[in-house]
């Protein structure tokens, strides 16, 4: 098969040899090495899989199984000649490995459990385990019927009353698991440069589980890293490229709609709001107004640094429950209309991400959304009953715009910020 041309760890080697329960886990923090030994660990199984049944790779979307497990997978660099036996299409639902057929199945919601039906399962690699379906992953162990099957998959740390770690790994020893914990500074692999980088990117939360590997709550404020003396500002860059504008939509509720440019100082900034709050305004708009009133809004809006007036974003990103809006917008002729990504937790923490990086920065004219960051908080309730991670639904429409702004641009705005270009969970 060949071996991984990286060099590995001694807790690398150390769980690549000691996972051979029915199921194994490597958890731990982003970018710790644990991938790579899992990975490592399912070419040698695979090479020796029981006969008679199915192998199968399993991850949230076919997006995130082609980069987090074929990617390395098939990098020669990382695996050496065992990454020219490895075969795969972006999403594909089958691909190869050293000679054998390998089912890819995808599970981001509760539906995706039927997708196990008639599985006779002799092996299974679980990209992300904390972001399957429950139901999914139970079905997935029942269907793994075929002598001396085993299980390998890798998590960042969730919330401690998440079920995998509530149903499976706290109960370890009772039910025959074997889990590895892994940090950031396991890994040889990175320079202390990148150690150091990645620590600062991260803050509250997302520092105490991605960059310190611990199952901990949420709780407190949400964007921990917003500083209003720092991140709140009065001048604005020359704009390099006016990605959206992005909008909580609201009649009775208020409606926000941010506008998100990237500077030529390599930072995303907020350059201006246009907020209607029908409550205090004591009048509710109809989409036709709204889309009149974001027409005008952005004709009669400076380009920072410049004599031209008028902006034309490449992108309207709208709250994807705002069907009716949506469609006001088409017949409107607004090009670039789509509906948001409202993966919510992504999204909380690619913004969390920048603030921490001081890459994201607000215009002081954007007063509603000034006003929520700092009040913008977790559900301890949520957090506490149900392991579940949060936001609160309160003051959250313009924070709700820029979640959808940020994470629906993000292939724009990522290869021009380099302080992020390797940030990833």
């Amino acid at each position: 098969m060949g071996t991984v041309d990286a060099q590995l760890s001694e807790k690398q080697e150390r769980s690549i040899g000691q996972s051979t329960a029915w199921l194994n886990v490597w958890e731990g923090s982003v970018r710790s090495g644990k991938t790579i030994a899992s990975l490592l660990r399912w070419l040698m199984y695979v090479e020796t899989a029981p006969a008679g049944g199915e192998l199968v790779v399993i991850g949230k979307t076919f997006d995130t199984v082609a980069r987090n497990v074929f990617g390395p997978l098939t990098d020669p660099s990382l695996f050496g000649p065992a990454a020219k036996m490895i075969k795969y299409t972006r999403g594909a639902s089958v691909a190869w490995i050293l000679g054998r057929q390998i089912e890819v199945i995808t599970a981001n919601d509760a539906k995706a459990e039927g997708r196990l039906r008639g599985l006779t399962g002799a092996g299974a690699y679980v990209d992300e385990l904390t972001l399957i379906p429950k139901e999914f992953f139970k079905r997935l162990v029942d269907r793994m019927s075929v002598t001396g099957a085993l299980i390998f998959a890798t998590t960042n740390p969730d919330n401690p009353g998440h079920w995998a770690r509530k149903d499976w790994l706290n109960r370890a020893s009772e039910l025959g698991i074997r889990s590895w914990h892994f940090t950031l500074d396991d890994n040889p692999a990175l320079s202390a440069e990148y150690v150091a980088r990645m620590k600062k990117a991260f803050t509250g939360l997302w520092y105490r589980r991605f960059i310190l590997g611990q199952w901990v709550m949420s709780e407190g404020a949400i964007y921990e890293a917003f500083d209003p003396a720092h991140h709140i500002v009065d001048d604005v860059p020359l704009i390099g490229r006016w990605l959206c504008d992005a909008i909580d939509y609201g009649t009775v509720n208020p409606f926000a709609d941010l506008l998100i440019g990237l500077g030529i100082d390599q930072r995303l900034y907020v350059t201006s709001e246009y907020r209607h709050d029908s409550r205090t305004a004591r009048k509710q708009m109809t989409d036709a107004e709204y889309s009149a009133a974001r027409r005008r809004w952005l004709a009669a809006m400076p380009h920072p640094r410049t004599n031209v007036v008028g902006v034309q974003p490449e992108w309207t990103v709208v709250d994807p429950s705002a069907a009716s809006f949506i469609e006001q917008l088409h017949r409107d002729g607004v090009p670039g209309v789509t509906p948001a990504d409202n993966t919510v937790l992504d999204g909380i923490r690619t913004v969390a991400t920048l603030f921490g990086a001081d890459r994201l920065r607000v215009h002081r004219s954007a007063a509603g959304l000034i006003d929520e960051l700092p009040g913008y908080s977790w559900d301890d309730e949520a957090a506490a009953k149900g392991g579940e991670d949060k936001p609160i639904k309160q003051d959250d429409h313009s924070v709700d715009a820029l979640r959808y702004g940020v994470r629906t641009t993000e292939a724009l705005w990522r290869p021009h910020i380099p302080t992020l270009l390797e940030v990833a969970a």
